[in-house]
C-alpha cells in the first residue's frame, strides 16, 4: 500500500476523535476527552497536527501527566497510536508497566467489486435510523459478541444488555450522532427484528474504519459478519468515502476480511491498556 494511505488513515485517527470529544495537549501527546457519555477515548501522539514537537519526543513524565488527567476522568489509562507514526512510543508505553497490543491494518482495494454476502432464511440487512427500534440491542450486542471467549450468550441476554444501554443512557447519545451522519450502524435482523449481528462507521473527510463487527455467539458461523462488513463497506462507498480500513486481532478474522477484497496496509494500530479495542 501507498504513503498516501498511509497518510490518509494518520489525518482519520487525527480527526475522527474530534466527531465526539475535545482534545487536550500535552506536550508531543494528546488526550481525547469526550464531550458526552459515550464510550472514552484514548492519549496518543497528536497524529497528522503540526504540534512542532515530535511523538519521538515523548517522556516518561508526558506519559505520567496524560495517565494523571485519565485518573482524574475516571476513565482507563489507555492510549492508541501509528507504529509507524511513533516508531519509539512503545518502548516507553510499556516501560511503565502498561501492555500494548498489536492490531494491523487492512484497506478495502478501491477496485474491487464487492456484492452483498449472502444471508441465512428470514435474516435481513438494515440500516438503523436515529428512532429504530432496535437500536438500544444494536448498540449492546458488541457487548455480548467480544465477552470471554466460551460465552453462549443469546436472545435473552441481548434483551438484559439492551435494557442497560437504554438505563445508562448510551442509547439516547447515540442518536444525534446518527442523526448528524457521524456514525452509522448496520444490523443483521432475524424476522422478528432481533440483531444477530452488527458493526459501524464513522466517516470523516472520504475516509473510514469500519469497526465493532460482531455477532451475538448463538447466531455465529452463519455468515453475519462478512455479510455486515461487505453492507457496511457499500454504505460508505454509496456515500462519498473512498478509503475503507479496518483492524484485526486474530488471522482467522483476517481471512474473512481478504476474502471481501481488504488488503495489508502496512499499517498498524497499537493500543496500550484498552480492553475495549481488544
Amino acid at each position: 500500500m501507498s504513503d498516501s494511505l498511509r497518510a490518509r488513515i494518520e489525518q482519520y485517527y487525527a480527526t475522527v476523535p474530534l466527531l465526539f470529544a475535545d482534545a487536550e495537549e500535552f506536550g508531543p501527546l494528546r488526550l481525547f476527552v469526550r464531550k458526552e457519555p459515550g464510550a472514552p477515548y484514548y492519549g496518543g501522539p497528536a497524529h497528522a497536527q503540526p504540534t512542532g514537537e515530535s511523538a519521538e519526543s515523548v517522556t516518561t513524565a508526558d506519559i505520567a501527566r496524560v495517565r494523571a488527567r485519565q485518573r482524574e476522568l475516571g476513565v482507563p489509562e489507555a492510549f492508541e497510536w501509528l507504529a509507524e507514526a511513533a516508531p519509539a512510543l512503545r518502548a516507553r508505553i510499556e516501560a511503565v508497566g502498561l501492555p500494548v497490543a498489536e492490531r494491523p491494518l487492512l484497506a478495502l482495494d478501491p477496485h474491487v467489486p464487492l456484492p452483498p454476502q449472502p444471508l441465512p432464511d428470514g435474516v435481513t440487512i438494515r440500516v438503523l435510523r436515529a428512532d429504530d427500534p432496535a437500536l438500544p440491542a444494536v448498540l449492546a450486542l458488541p457487548r455480548l459478541a467480544f465477552a470471554a471467549e466460551g460465552t453462549a450468550a443469546g436472545r435473552a441476554e441481548l434483551s438484559a444488555a439492551a435494557r442497560e444501554v437504554i438505563a445508562d443512557g448510551t442509547a439516547e447519545t447515540t442518536r444525534p450522532s446518527i442523526r448528524a451522519g457521524h456514525k452509522t450502524l448496520i444490523a443483521a435482523l432475524a424476522s422478528d427484528g432481533t440483531p444477530l449481528a452488527a458493526g459501524h462507521y464513522h466517516p470523516a473527510d472520504g475516509t473510514t474504519e469500519i469497526g465493532g463487527v460482531g455477532t451475538l455467539p448463538t447466531a455465529r458461523r452463519q455468515g453475519l459478519a462478512a455479510a455486515v462488513t461487505a453492507a457496511l463497506a457499500t454504505h460508505a462507498r454509496d456515500h462519498g468515502v473512498q478509503t475503507v480500513f479496518l483492524a484485526y486481532a486474530e488471522e482467522r478474522v483476517a481471512r474473512l476480511y481478504r476474502r471481501l477484497g481488504f488488503r495489508p496496509a502496512d499499517v498498524t494500530l497499537l493500543i496500550a491498556n484498552q480492553p475495549a479495542r481488544s
